[in-house]
């Protein structure tokens, strides 16, 4: 009962009520149709999510050909609960039932609340939204699942901004537990209490978050991604940086959860960002130089490792070394030979100082909101609190300290936050910095 990890579960414990809380003398209003417009992975997850709580969905696609696909994932996922005996065959019949199928949005007339889950791309979704706006109950919330883009500019291509709010769900959708709620500046109270009262009727942890490229949980795993890839470059393997980072804790290393979820999906948000970096910041070109190749991850085969036919494990791929050693050698990087700790250190103190600007750019309420999403969302080890927490663990100072050195190593990009150098000086903590 004294020890780190049962302080760590403590501290979470009450970092999942807190973040829970809807906003003070709302009252939530009741959701009974809800409507998913995409019938991918994410918008199937979701509709299957909706479900499972006892929700009728009408589920929407462009053409009828991508609403079967999308039917038979969920069927052929429900089915699969089944044959594991998590589910019965009338659980399954149930639930399917719940899931209707179509291909106008006109369906929608009598939703309570419409969750777009289209392509990754601002134009397609501020399209979508103009024809909510003509077609969606006055009443009716409209959420965009956006793991980035600006909801702002979203909510605005309606007449009704007050109705439009994020609902960031992680894949698989129907499994994972947290949920960004993205705050609009327009978004009425009403709206968000109604979406977190949903967030726990489904199952899901929700954490209210503001409007930023990436959000929070997004936004900081840029720059843990980062590291991963610049340690690649300066020398460590795909299979060293994932090791480290396991054996610290986490569910998964960050190159394979990359491949997992695809890495034409980042490497589009870095050709939007492009216009807009600094020719001084140092930038790597390895997963760009994949992508160019044609390597998107486990669904072509080959990423930052190679996967053979129906498999998933990661195994070694020469091809990757080739490209971080020329990409190395262009960026004038000698390559050198890279420890456990330095990895561990460089990717997980790169969260923790984003985290601090973060919290003070206001877009996350409490730090230990972000310890939830980083646990939640991206398999942080609950042991350890999540990433403010272990900071303060180790001690704000000697974190301060290591992130001054890498400054002085690294360059700009590790510039300290300045709420970092604050609290360490002072001696008070990032996980319960409200």
């Amino acid at each position: 009962m004294t020890d780190t990890q049962s302080e760590a579960a403590r501290h979470l414990a009450t970092a999942r009520s807190d973040a829970a809380k809807g906003p003070p003398g709302q009252t939530a209003r009741s959701i009974r149709k809800v409507g998913v417009i995409g019938a991918g992975t994410m918008g199937a997850g979701i509709a299957m999510a909706m479900s499972n709580a006892g929700l009728s969905v009408t589920l929407v696609e462009t053409t009828e050909q991508a609403l079967t696909r999308g039917i038979g994932m969920i069927r052929a996922s429900y089915d699969a609960s089944s044959a594991k005996g998590r589910l019965t065959a009338a659980d399954v019949d149930e639930r399917m039932a719940r899931i209707v199928g179509r291909t106008d949005m006109e369906s929608f007339h009598d939703a309570d609340l419409i969750v777009e889950a289209a392509f990754e791309d601002m134009n397609v979704k501020l399209e979508i939204f103009r024809r909510l706006d003509a077609i969606a109950p006055a009443g009716a919330i409209l959420a965009t699942n956006t793991s980035r883009l600006d909801v702002n500019e979203i909510a605005r291509a309606t007449s009704r901004p007050q109705s439009v709010v994020g609902m960031h769900f992680f894949s698989p959708a129907q499994v994972m537990k947290l949920l960004e709620v993205v705050r609009g500046t327009a978004t009425d109270p009403a709206v968000l209490a109604t979406v977190l009262a949903l967030a726990k009727q489904i199952g899901k942890q929700p954490v209210l978050v503001g409007v930023c490229d990436g959000f929070v949980g997004n936004r900081m795993v840029s720059h843990y991604t980062r590291e991963a890839q610049f340690l690649v470059e300066e020398g460590a393997s795909p299979g060293q940086v994932d090791g480290a980072l396991e054996r610290f804790g986490m569910a998964m290393g960050p190159l394979r959860m990359q491949d997992m979820a695809g890495l034409d999906i980042s490497w589009a948000a870095r050709k939007r960002a492009a216009p807009s970096r600094p020719e001084n910041v140092r930038y790597c070109k390895i997963a760009d130089t994949i992508c160019e190749s044609g390597m998107f991850g486990q669904k072509s085969g080959a990423g930052f490792y190679r996967y053979e036919p129906g498999s998933r494990k990661p195994l070694a791929d020469p091809r990757v070394e080739s490209i971080a050693v020329a990409c190395a050698a262009e960026a004038g990087i000698r390559r050198r030979a890279i420890s456990d700790e330095e990895i561990v250190e460089r990717t997980i103190f790169a969260l923790v100082n984003e985290a601090a600007n973060i919290l003070a750019d206001g877009i996350a309420q409490r730090g230990s909101d972000i310890d939830v999403i980083y646990v939640d969302g991206y398999g942080f080890p609950a042991a350890r609190g999540g990433p403010l927490f272990y900071a303060d663990e180790v001690g704000l100072a000697k974190v301060a300290e290591r992130i001054e050195a890498f400054r002085a190593e690294q360059g700009i990009l590790w510039t300290p936050a300045p709420l970092l150098l604050e609290l360490a000086r002072s001696g008070k903590c990032l996980s319960n910095y409200v």
